[in-house]
């Protein structure tokens, strides 16, 4: 049951978390890999190689939307396809050496600019964050 306090949560939530991604991804040069590339490469990276469908279904994106994306990492080959070995037809994306270098340059870029300000916070506004961290996670998975 929806109450005014926890419309106004949610409402508050979306603009803080939206703020501070598109902060950070502003920091990212222009022509940078796109944010669903961004995604894309880490999935990749962690669940490893999975074919262009599956990759939109995970994503929740249209499937042209995913050809899309693939197309321009594979164009700077962060991503290569190789034929799908049951089914000949389909092919399966994995991340390249280039792509994981991108993504830890990417990651650490991002990390290093939340540490500074991190540190920036009082000792109780730093406990907070670290106790929300589980919770903002738990939202993600339900989402």
């Amino acid at each position: 049951m929806e109450t005014d306090e926890t419309s106004r949560l949610a409402s508050e939530l979306r603009l803080a978390v939206g703020r501070v991604t598109r902060r950070l991804r502003q920091a990212h040069a222009v022509g940078d890999i796109s944010l669903s590339g961004v995604s894309v490469l880490a999935r990749l990276a962690a669940d490893g190689p999975d074919s262009p469908t599956a990759l939109a279904e995970m994503e929740r994106v249209r499937p042209q939307a995913m050809a899309s994306t693939l197309a321009q990492l594979e164009q700077r080959g962060l991503v290569g396809r190789t034929p799908d070995a049951t089914d000949g037809r389909r092919s399966i994306v994995a991340v390249t050496e280039d792509g994981r270098a991108v993504l830890a340059e990417r990651r650490s870029e991002s990390v290093q600019r939340l540490a500074t300000v991190i540190d920036e916070l009082s000792a109780a506004e730093r406990a907070a964050l670290a106790a929300a961290l589980p919770v903002l996670g738990r939202l993600a998975e339900r989402l």
